[in-house]
């Protein structure tokens, strides 16, 4: 349920606009226009469109920077709700390139936002475990972001009792394409020591603490990775896959019979002419 902080109450035309608004999505019409001046209060009155009618919704801007006064202006808006923010996590992208005059060749260089790519992972996240989401997207949302169903698959729920080794929960996070690293703890890392694992998800500033007896799962906490400091002891918890893009194993396989089959095709037809 959206929770709409409000600061004052809706005046002037706003509240014909937010009914003629909610009753014209539920009716299901497939285009509105909102129209007002700079300062008109247009974003607040979405933010009631928003509340009332309770759906995930998604918040499109032509650029990043009214992307991102759109996301302070909705956090403000609904601070106990999912506000997320999804934009391109690149800084700088130039992609290779041929000057046929000079015969020179750019090879492809990107520079990756780790903040931005932090945000956009915890928006997945969101979408994936509940409704009240509210997604604030620079036209970069529109591209192919992945498949669902193998992010979906590849997540992993762990519970208090959970019978599971530590090597098979190890193994696990790999496939989820988080790195083993004992001495710098970053996003999409694990670190291990002796019957713990420290597994900091790469959708999260906080770290997740997994202790071990046996073969089961003992204790799970959540904790400051900086201080150290638990923050919370948890019944259970899901990871999240630490890239964007994954792919179900199964699938891999597949891709490199074809790849190896295409390739033997391709070879024959070389060596013929």
């Amino acid at each position: 349920v959206f929770e709409l902080h409000q600061p004052y109450p809706p005046a002037g035309d706003q509240p014909k606009a937010i009914d003629q608004l909610t009753t014209g999505l539920k009716k299901g019409l497939p285009h509105q226009v909102l129209l007002g001046v700079t300062g008109s209060g247009k974003t607040y009155t979405m933010a009631n469109v928003i509340s009332q009618i309770d759906r995930p919704t998604l918040v499109i801007s032509h650029n990043k920077t009214l992307a991102a006064q759109l996301y302070a202006e909705f956090k403000s808006f609904f601070p106990n709700n999912a506000v997320e923010y999804f934009i391109s996590y690149f800084d700088y992208y130039q992609p290779e390139a041929y000057i046929p005059r000079t015969d020179t060749f750019i090879e492809k260089d990107s520079s990756v936002n780790e903040d931005i790519e932090r945000m956009r992972l915890a928006t997945m996240s969101s979408l994936l475990t509940r409704r009240d989401v509210l997604v604030i997207a620079s036209v970069s949302c529109i591209y192919g972001i992945g498949n669902r169903e193998d992010y979906k698959s590849l997540m992993l729920p762990i519970t208090k009792g959970m019978e599971i080794g530590r090597e098979p929960l190890l193994s696990r996070l790999v496939d989820l394409q988080y790195n083993r690293n004992d001495i710098a703890f970053e996003r999409g890392q694990f670190r291990v020591r002796g019957d713990t694992v420290d597994i900091r998800p790469a959708q999260t500033e906080d770290a997740i603490r997994v202790e071990f007896f046996g073969e089961e799962i003992d204790r799970i906490q959540r904790f400051d990775p900086l201080t150290g400091k638990t923050l919370e002891t948890l019944g259970s918890v899901t990871i999240f896959p630490g890239k964007q893009f994954v792919t179900q194993m199964d699938k891999i396989k597949t891709a490199m019979k074809t790849i190896r089959t295409e390739l033997r095709e391709q070879i024959q037809y070389f060596e013929k002419n």
